[in-house]
């Protein structure tokens, strides 16, 4: 190809120059069609286990300088006339029980669950309650803030670059936030509101490696010299990019990825769901950002040219 001799002005080793992410689009495509619909599936029969952020409820955090065990905090609230969810133990020596009741506890009743949970383990707790209209405004918010940072994403890589980037890039991220959410819903993760935290950090961190593939590809556009029409000429393009940056992106998310990894293991258990969405969502995102973004960008672009073409050339024949 003629732009192959142009644009050849770099040396890859053998796996890049061998590797076609173009080529294995269809994969990559049929890959997440199928977590997608895993995902719909999932959601349907399992759902998602809602924490009291956005189900409502109390959550009572039961503290004590030794060791507890589930089935004594677990009759501890019975005794008080509570069924609660299986506690949760967390820190250094399980010190430390999550319980969750599924209603909205009054102040009477708070103040009686601290007075006998602290004569009983030494320790007065934290309770923190959600009204059910609380936990559906906090639902809605996470809902909306997402929605706001997809239309400004828009805007902004239209701007920067062009409107089905802009459109193919939030389509990757939509694709990253969904497979975080099918994760949960399977291992019937609880969701909180960091879950919501961590959506809006893999936004963040898998937009910016979408762009500076997409920067890369507008300047190998630039150096071609020559106006694209076919799926080979923009697969190549595609390729190059991507290969110029896989190093880069690769680093990055090792880098990021080894922090969240060791909070995963140490890291205390109230950030526990904020650590797995980041874990799942990073991994996801470099996935999106190489095999589904400039790929489906690819296709959609050519098209587009391909209609445009037809269009005009009805009109030049009905002229």
């Amino acid at each position: 190809m003629e732009m192959n001799e142009k644009m050849n002005y770099k040396h890859y080793n053998k796996f890049y120059d061998r590797f076609d992410f173009m080529k294995h689009r269809n994969i990559f495509f049929a890959i997440s069609i199928a977590l997608i619909i895993i995902g719909i599936l999932s959601l349907f029969v399992f759902r998602l286990n809602l924490g009291i952020d956005f189900s409502s409820g109390t959550r009572v955090d039961v503290q004590s300088k030794q060791a507890i065990s589930v089935e004594k905090v677990d009759q501890a609230f019975r005794v008080m006339g509570y069924t609660p969810e299986r506690p949760v133990l967390s820190g250094t020596h399980n010190n430390i029980a999550t319980v969750r009741i599924n209603q909205e506890l009054n102040q009477h009743q708070i103040a009686e669950i601290k007075s006998k949970i602290k004569d009983q383990f030494g320790v007065e707790p934290n309770v923190s309650t959600v009204s059910p209209q609380v936990g559906r405004d906090l639902a809605k918010n996470g809902l909306l803030a997402l929605a706001l940072a997809s239309i400004f994403i828009i805007i902004y890589v239209w701007i920067r670059f062009e409107f089905l980037q802009g459109l193919t890039a939030v389509l990757a991220l939509i694709h990253d936030a969904f497979f975080i959410v099918t994760v949960f819903s399977l291992l019937h993760i609880e969701v909180d509101i960091l879950f919501i935290s961590a959506i809006l950090t893999i936004v963040g961190y898998s937009i910016n490696d979408t762009i500076v593939t997409f920067d890369r590809v507008r300047e190998n556009i630039k150096l071609s010299r020559k106006r694209l029409s076919t799926i080979e000429e923009f697969g190549f393009i595609v390729n190059l990019s991507i290969r110029e940056t896989l190093t880069r992106s690769l680093n990055t998310v090792l880098t990021v990825l080894i922090p969240v990894v060791l909070l995963l293991i140490f890291g205390s258990e109230s950030i526990r769901t904020f650590t797995i969405a980041l874990f799942v969502g990073l991994i996801c995102g470099v996935y999106s950002s190489i095999c589904i973004a400039c790929p489906l960008w690819a296709v959609l672009k050519v098209r587009y040219l391909e209609k445009r073409k037809q269009k005009r050339t009805l009109q030049t024949t009905q002229g």
